[in-house]
């Protein structure tokens, strides 16, 4: 009766076996078959996963709720204040303005000097009772009346100062000569006011731990915690902004009806979504920013506070931008730019260009390519903007 039972017991363990080899045989086929599909759809069978490309699929899959769509300025106009008060409220500046009704900005010098052909002063401007903001404020020494005022917000760097002509060695020197990023001082040599703002997040403006570690900026942190009561880092920034104006409109000899914004790279992003956002801004000039959404943020790294929820499902880059239409607008742009590619910068402009059309201002809208990569470029700003502040009466 043992005997049997280990005959019984083998005849199993073959019958076992065989079962394993027929597996075995199995999945090597059906592996097989698989990859032979795994190139007709990259989603599918065991192909790794390709985070590019899965995000590209998932773009093409997007409504744009606003997407420009008008045919004549009537159906502009509708469209451009429908758009303006739904992305006011997804970068949470209607929440700001909730939070700060009958809110108007103060002020504090903190010094002055005198650099010859312009007076240069340090502020705080208060544009929430909790953020004392640090602004340079340069104003030229021999023009009087009112002047235009030229507003420009700085992008990723440890000196905030730069835009106003302040370098702390030699290799910011450099950097602020050959990258022409004194942009303020080139705004006042040009006869108007220059505001230089602190962008939040950045100088002084940032976490205390992260000033005592020299960090570049606290830009995920405001993200973080921005989003956690309903707002964004750019819609603080572009409330920034607006709360300057105020300030400089009730304190400063400004010619509120020539107010124009210029800055590079992420002083691009807030000089595009001010004047999308603040119809005051007669003027808007951002450089290296310019671009599609998914041809720029969407394809290659770039710093957190760049975005904000759902805005590819509420319109491209250009539609965004042609809330400002028919205010004059020009894109500044470098030809090597690798982080706002060229090829992607020029077909959003032919598509901004239709809305200005319809518009009826196509002269309008013009792009300056400057022949580098990602820097500012005054020879596309400064004529730019003279030749629009001249048409205003």
């Amino acid at each position: 009766m043992k005997q049997r039972r280990t005959f019984i017991s083998d005849r199993q363990d073959k019958k076992i076996i065989a079962l394993k080899v027929f597996i075995l045989l199995f999945a090597g086929l059906s592996a097989q078959e698989q990859q032979s599909h795994s190139g007709k759809d990259s989603l599918c069978g065991t192909a790794p996963f390709v985070w590019k490309k899965y995000f590209t699929h998932q773009y093409k899959k997007v409504p744009y709720q606003y997407a420009f769509k008008a045919s004549t300025k009537k159906e502009l106009e509708a469209w451009q204040h429908e758009f303006r008060e739904a992305l006011k409220k997804q970068l949470g500046i209607s929440r700001l303005e909730e939070m700060y009704r009958g809110y108007f900005p103060s002020g504090e010098k903190q010094s002055t000097e005198d650099l010859g052909s312009f007076i240069r002063e340090k502020w705080y401007i208060w544009t929430e009772p909790e953020v004392p903001l640090p602004v340079y404020i340069l104003i030229p020494k021999d023009k009087k009346g009112k002047l235009p005022l030229v507003i420009t917000p700085h992008g990723h760097s440890k000196n905030t100062a730069l835009y106003a002509g302040i370098a702390n060695n030699e290799e910011e020197y450099k950097q602020m000569k050959e990258g022409e990023r004194d942009v303020a001082v080139q705004a006042v040599q040009e006869g108007y006011i220059a505001i230089a703002p602190t962008t939040r997040g950045f100088g002084e403006t940032r976490k205390e731990d992260d000033i005592q570690h020299d960090k570049l900026s606290s830009c995920r942190d405001l993200l973080v915690h921005d989003l956690l009561i309903g707002r964004t880092p750019i819609g603080d920034r572009v409330w920034d902004m607006s709360r300057i104006i105020d300030w400089a409109i009730a304190h400063l000899p400004v010619d509120a009806k020539r107010i124009a914004i210029t800055g590079n790279s992420g002083g691009g992003t807030v000089s595009l979504f001010t004047a999308a956002c603040d119809t005051r801004i007669t003027v808007a000039v951002p450089s290296c920013y310019f671009c599609t959404f998914k041809g720029s943020i969407g394809s290659i790294g770039h710093c957190e506070c760049n975005y904000f929820p759902g805005m590819l499902t509420m319109g491209e880059m250009y539609d965004i931008a042609g809330l400002i239409a028919p205010r004059p607008f020009c894109s500044i742009n470098g030809r090597l730019d690798d982080i706002f590619p060229i090829q992607e910068t020029l077909f959003a402009f032919e598509q901004l260009k239709k809305i200005y059309h319809v518009a009826g201002a196509a002269g309008n809208c013009e792009l300056y390519i400057g022949e580098g990569g990602h820097r500012y470029y005054k020879d596309g700003a400064w004529p730019f903007i003279k030749k629009h502040f001249e048409k205003i009466k």
